[in-house]
């Protein structure tokens, strides 16, 4: 009898199987068939390829459910039968395996984006996931394995939904990389790990996208962050068109290249994704033999509480740096801010998201509660903006749950909830929800009487909170104690005694410990003066985390030293960055002046997605005299062409880049009026489809929505595109160029047919491909006369090879 899952994969490394698309392509798989369908009509073929693994030494066999959720099967006409295909996908599974295997149930990516970035909300994508893994549960699957994920926030929502349904199940959950290090949405391994924990799984990896030694550099980032255990699922090299085949170079000796490093970060589950066959899935199990196996002991400081945004990370407690809390949204006595967010507007937020982190912020603040608005809403509206905005990771402020849940489920990663107190309703509506979503929690040192006069009293009601964490199963890591900053002026001696409450709650309950450190000076003049030396103490007395503003230099100033002071910046050296060149009597700037010209408010307008304001700008620059093609060449264009030099340098990611984009169709709608429904010339038309047999189209989607903000205008075919229909379109519509995208190793081919189809029509357009398993030696096979590896290469090549 085989042990529990989770068992097995601390006594021994488990190998999973190979890819399964190509398999069943090879068994029968018609071009634009699903492959789930298969469950239900070829049974007996999924059997074989399930079969071949186990002969060949497989402890894994993963059920043919990749794309069963309804978002996918209503592609085919099958989203009435998720349940049928997925329950089916794991019986045949289970059926082969017997004894002798686990049984991982496969859930991949909707092809869809969670809101903002898409049009699914958190809810929808969940209720998907909920609905495929209950049948995957109730076939009797030993674990969930989600895979080939793009997007951190879809994946979360994935394990959040499969959470829901059970505590019980064991969760594998996997992010695809590029070659930069980072998702194609920005995720860098770190957040990804962060995230992923936090949500509730229990592996944690990388699969696809990448070969062997570009899998083992992402999982040995995400080891610095999580001691959880890892997968490997690399690709067999990156696919080559062979006589008209794809084809994956790597040998099954090359699979085994990595596996000492692979065990020495504890990675515990080793398969192949793309290109692997039963032939690569038996040289991993050979390779494993003799080896030690055993369980190693690495990862981070387990005192280190680790929080997440989409494209970044940061580190409270243990010897890090004190983390800086931006405390500036918020709109307690800012009337301009409280009248925005009833009006639904986010401008200030943006702006002091930006402002903030510019000035040394490690996490954002988020505090939308004022009279008269929708609190839910509005905080849903400022993480959307701040996540936007910023890659820091937030800490939402709020005691309304309901506010709260919504903000939760509208951020990307994992963040600290500001805040539970000691009172039992307190406790019982916060704590379930960090639980629910991974979050971590600030607890206030306050219950049903007050805030207690000793540091004892505080220390009893954060055992008490602390108790109740446990209780929801949220890791002692997680809880942040606030000791509370009473007012000096009013309260002195207990000044001294939050500070011995920092002591007691670090010493005795091995917690870490913030403060809203500004409010120590409240009444007094003068008040940076108070604040910033209450900071120095606080932070000698162990304080790891301070809700301060960052824009105040004497409050910066504190910090940087005592960083230095306290052994906490290595060789000085965020201090020299800080202050090297400046004056002794000089007053380090702290914030560039906005620009007063038109002409670079169009630009930084474009820059920051100001999509709110973008339109007065515009009128603005009309008022001004300008014309609508000026205004597009020398503000908005400018700025879109901004965008792109920071995406290039991993400075801006996918998302800031298509915030971006939607703020350039609402200036160049607003030029349009202008132009009496005429538009500003064209540089050329671009014909864009996915290929047939292929049904993804985001990153074809993408493409198309920067050409056009690029002052291109593009005929979107859709996907699933016949070779026929391609080629009349693009003679119909004299096309300047012909785009194609394909995502699967098994339609990649195709490309090659509906370029030579339109050669042999005499339709005299450029070419260009891509895709996440295109290549330019693939293109140059193909006889394409470009390839673009993302959409920001794809606009710039056009450009160029249009002469524009």
């Amino acid at each position: 009898m085989k042990a529990p899952f989770l068992n097995a994969i601390k006594e021994r490394v488990l190998v999973l199987d190979g890819a399964m698309g190509t398999m069943l392509q090879e068994r029968g798989l018609r071009p634009g068939q699903s492959p789930e369908e298969l469950n239900l009509v070829m049974p007996d073929i999924v059997a074989g390829v399930h079969r071949a693994y186990l002969d060949a030494g497989a402890d894994i066999i993963v059920s043919n459910t990749f794309g069963g959720t309804r978002f996918k099967l209503v592609n085919f006409g099958l989203e009435g039968k998720v349940a049928e295909i997925n329950a089916r996908g794991v019986e045949i599974a289970r059926q082969v395996a017997g004894d002798r295997a686990y049984v991982g149930a496969s859930i991949g990516p909707t092809g869809k984006f969670v809101e903002p970035l898409g049009d699914v909300s958190f809810d929808e994508m969940a209720d998907a996931f909920r609905e495929q893994a209950r049948a995957l549960i109730n076939a009797g699957a030993d674990f969930i394995t989600l895979e080939t994920f793009l997007d951190i926030k879809e994946i979360r929502a994935a394990v959040i939904a499969i959470r829901e349904l059970s505590r019980d199940i064991p969760v594998v959950a996997q992010l695809t990389f590029e070659d930069n290090g980072r998702s194609v949405l920005g995720t860098p391994p770190e957040a990804a790990a962060i995230t992923l924990e936090a949500a509730g799984a229990d592996v944690i990896g990388s699969n696809c996208g990448l070969g062997p030694d570009g899998i083992y550099a992402v999982l040995a980032a995400m080891r610095k962050v999580t001691r959880l255990p890892l997968i490997s699922q690399a690709n067999a090299g990156l696919p080559q068109l062979v006589e008209g085949k794809t084809v994956f170079p790597a040998t099954p000796e090359d699979m085994t290249s990595f596996h000492d490093r692979l065990l020495d970060l504890n990675v515990r589950i080793i398969g192949g994704c793309c290109g692997t066959t039963p032939g690569h899935i038996r040289a991993m199990r050979d390779a494993l033999d003799g080896k030690n196996q055993g369980l190693r002991d690495c990862g981070p400081d387990p005192r280190v509480m680790f929080l997440s945004s989409r494209t970044g990370f940061a580190a409270v407690g243990g010897n890090e740096p004190v983390a800086i809390i931006g405390e500036r949204i918020n709109p307690t006595g800012k009337k301009a801010f409280a009248e925005e967010l009833r009006e639904g507007k986010v401008s200030y937020i943006r702006r002091e998201a930006m402002e903030q982190v510019a000035t040394g912020a490690t996490l954002l603040d988020v505090n939308v509660g004022a009279p008269g608005i929708d609190e839910p809403a509005a905080m849903e509206r400022a993480v959307f903006c701040v996540t936007q905005t910023t890659g820091v990771p937030l800490v939402l402020d709020s005691s309304s749950p309901d506010a709260l849940e919504r903000g939760l489920k509208a951020a990307d990663g994992k963040v600290l909830i500001n805040s539970v107190n000691g009172e039992q309703k307190s406790m019982d509506r916060v704590l379930p929800l960090a639980k629910k979503y991974g979050a971590a929690v600030i607890g206030l040192t306050l219950d049903e009487t007050g805030i207690p006069e000793t540091a004892e009293g505080r220390l009893a009601v954060a055992s008490r909170i602390l108790d109740a964490a446990r209780s929801h199963a949220i890791p002692d890591r997680d809880m942040v104690i606030d000791c509370l900053t009473l007012t000096v002026s009013a309260e002195q001696k207990r000044a001294l005694e939050t500070l011995k409450a920092i002591r007691r709650v670090k010493a005795d309950l091995g917690l870490k410990t913030v403060l809203g450190v500004s409010n120590i000076s409240f009444g007094l003049p003068q008040r940076p003066r108070i604040s910033s030396v209450f900071f120095s103490m606080a932070m000698e007395a162990g304080l790891d985390a301070a809700i301060v503003n960052p824009k105040e230099e004497a409050m910066m100033g504190a910090f940087r030293a005592a960083m230095v002071l306290l052994s906490k910046d290595s060789h000085a050296q965020a201090y020299i960055d800080a202050y090297k060149g400046v004056q002794a009597t000089q007053a380090t700037p702290v914030v560039e002046e906005r620009p007063r010209d038109v002409k670079d408010r169009l630009r930084l307008a474009i820059i920051e997605g100001d999509e709110e304001n973008i339109v007065a700008i515009v009128e603005a620059a009309l008022a001004e005299g300008m014309v609508p093609l000026q205004i597009s060449n020398e503000g908005l264009l400018p700025g879109l062409e901004e965008v792109g030099r920071r995406f290039e340098k991993n400075i801006f990611f996918l998302p800031q880049v298509m915030r971006s984009a939607d703020t350039m169709h609402k200036a160049f709608a607003r030029l349009k009026q202008e132009l009496q429904g005429g538009g500003i010339a064209s540089l050329g038309r671009i014909l864009m489809a996915t290929v047939e047999g292929d049904i993804h189209d985001i990153g074809k989607n993408i493409v198309c929505t920067l050409l056009e903000n690029h002052g291109f205008e593009v005929i979107d075919l859709g996907k699933n595109v016949k070779a026929d229909r391609i080629v009349a379109e693009a003679l119909n519509q004299g096309v300047d160029a012909v785009g194609l995208s394909a995502l699967m190793t098994t339609t990649m081919a195709e490309m090659e047919r509906v370029i030579a189809r339109l050669h042999e029509a005499g339709v005299k357009t450029f070419t260009m491909v891509g895709g996440a398993v295109v290549t330019q030696d693939y293109a140059d096979s193909i006889g394409a006369d470009l390839y673009a590896r993302d959409a920001m290469e794809a606009v710039a090549k056009v450009k160029k090879l249009l002469g524009k």
